[in-house]
Order: structure tokens, then sequence, then C-alpha cells
């Protein structure tokens, strides 16, 4: 599956349904942001099952401010609607793969029990 487009528009559609969506906060006039595209879009084709996102830093400011991205690229792992990850820099091919084995082993419900028992 090739990479959705996010605005603010449909952001909290796509990341608030379940499963798994990784999101790429990225510009085009970003160095780092364009050697990485390629390494997401081969990732994307690999994992069928994830939703993999891009969002235009530029034109999505809005979104950028409200993730307080300050680094680019920044990559956000969401599963079943819950921020698990998020953490600027461009990943090399092994560490994204890592990333997203690591989110799919995530006991969601355990999640869950600690975001609760943060927030409290």
């Amino acid at each position: 599956m090739a990479t959705v487009a996010l605005t603010t528009e449909n952001f909290d559609e796509v990341t608030g349904k379940d499963g798994i969506v990784l999101v790429d906060f990225w510009a085009s006039w970003c160095g780092p942001c364009v050697r990485f595209a390629p390494t997401y879009e081969r990732s994307s084709e690999k994992h069928t099952e994830i939703t993999f996102g891009k969002v235009d830093t530029e034109a999505q400011q809005e979104l950028a401010a409200k993730f307080d991205i300050r680094s680019i690229p920044t990559i956000m792992a969401v599963r079943d609607g819950v921020i698990v990850f998020s953490q600027p820099g461009a990943l090399p091919e092994s560490a994204l793969e890592s990333l997203i084995e690591q989110v799919e082993k995530l006991d969601m419900d355990d999640v869950r029990k600690q975001l609760a028992a943060h927030n409290h």
C-alpha cells in the first residue's frame, strides 16, 4: 500500500481506528526527509496491514504544532488510536523494521493501564 497524505481533516479519522498507523512528519526542503522517503515507501509496500501516513509540515502547520514537531523528519507510531512512539530523525531501514516489530508486539491493554495510571 502506498503512503496516505495526512491532513487536519483526515488525521484523527486515520489514526483513531484500530491497527497500526505510522506517521512521517516531513517537508520537501528537508534533505534527511527526502533521503528517508524511499525507505518509508519500501516499508509501506512490505507491511500492507499497516497504514503509512505522511504529514507535509509546510502544508499542515497546524498538525505539526499540535504534536510539537520541532525537528523533521519525525516518525510517530499510533496503535489502536494511542501514540506509542514519537521520535525525530530519519531511521535506517533496520531500525524502522525493528520499530514496526516492537509496535506489533505491544500489549495494548497494558499500555492503556499505564496511560490511565500516568494520567491520574
